[in-house]
């Protein structure tokens, strides 16, 4: 009897020593796994949504297999408000295998930008966080995670209008002139209407313009937006504010308001 308790001792002790060197093992082999995240791709769908693919590769040269590897991916705003999670799941991995995978998250640009004028304005830099889970060995669960910092290029960066430009028209009207410049420094080319308003400083209405510019991504623009002013009225006025407004496929904004004079 004491003899059967004794093996049994024995074969207890042998098992706990071969589960405490297996998993050693398994947790040592996994300095051989390696993960590559690749750039960022950013491009426009057609439906007007941003298309983030984050590609992953994952190089096994440990000792075991690897089972269901899963990559999820979780895009924050500037405020740290979550905007889309995409996951990809490899159901295993073979020791020796190379698997390059990767996966798609997208998010609406209007739900974005109607978040903050930031958006629109404002270079700003979101966050992704990509958490990666498995099995090593395909028993021992291992969780490992990274920040990456996406930068999100705002297509009205710096805009601004210039001091208003008179000239004759009639008898009776002025042409405005009034400046505009800004830069793209988004992923997507812009097309925009542009309306303006302008009031002197009583916020009476002086004249009304628009414009339609296309500008191509991370490129600047400066052009000028014309409107006919009546002569009396603008003699009476030196300042005044615009109130301008911004339309197209992606979002829209406004009235915003600039002073002048």
């Amino acid at each position: 009897m004491n003899v059967s308790i004794r093996m049994i001792g024995v074969a207890t002790t042998v098992f706990w020593v071969f589960i405490v060197i297996f998993a050693v093992s398994a947790m040592y082999s996994m300095k051989d796994v390696r993960f590559e995240f690749g750039e960022p791709q950013v491009s426009l769908t057609s439906e007007g949504d941003v298309l983030l693919f984050m590609p992953i590769t994952v190089v096994n040269t440990g000792y075991y297999n690897i089972k269901n590897f899963n990559a999820t991916t979780l895009v924050f705003d500037a405020e740290s408000t979550l905007i889309v999670r995409g996951s990809t799941l490899v159901p295993i991995i073979e020791t020796g295998m190379e698997v390059a995978t990767g996966h798609n998250v997208t998010f609406s640009v209007a739900d974005l930008l109607q978040k903050s004028e930031r958006y629109l304005f404002e270079d700003v830099a979101l966050r992704a966080e990509e958490r990666i889970g498995l099995w090593a060995a395909e028993v021992i669960p291992v969780e490992a995670r990274a920040n990456v910092s996406l930068l999100w290029g705002a297509p009205l960066y710096n805009f601004a209008l210039g001091a208003p430009q008179y000239s004759a028209y009639n008898v009776t009207h002025m042409r405005v002139e009034i400046p505009i410049g800004f830069e793209n420094h988004a992923f997507f080319d812009l097309a925009c209407n542009i309306s303006v308003r302008m009031f002197d400083d009583s916020s009476s209405l002086l004249g009304v313009g628009a414009t339609s510019v296309e500008v191509l991504q991370h490129s600047a623009y400066d052009g000028l937006l014309a409107m006919y002013v009546a002569v009396p009225t603008l003699e009476t006025s030196t300042s005044g504010y615009f109130e301008v407004s911004f339309a197209s496929s992606l979002f829209s904004y406004g009235p915003m308001v600039i002073y002048y004079g």
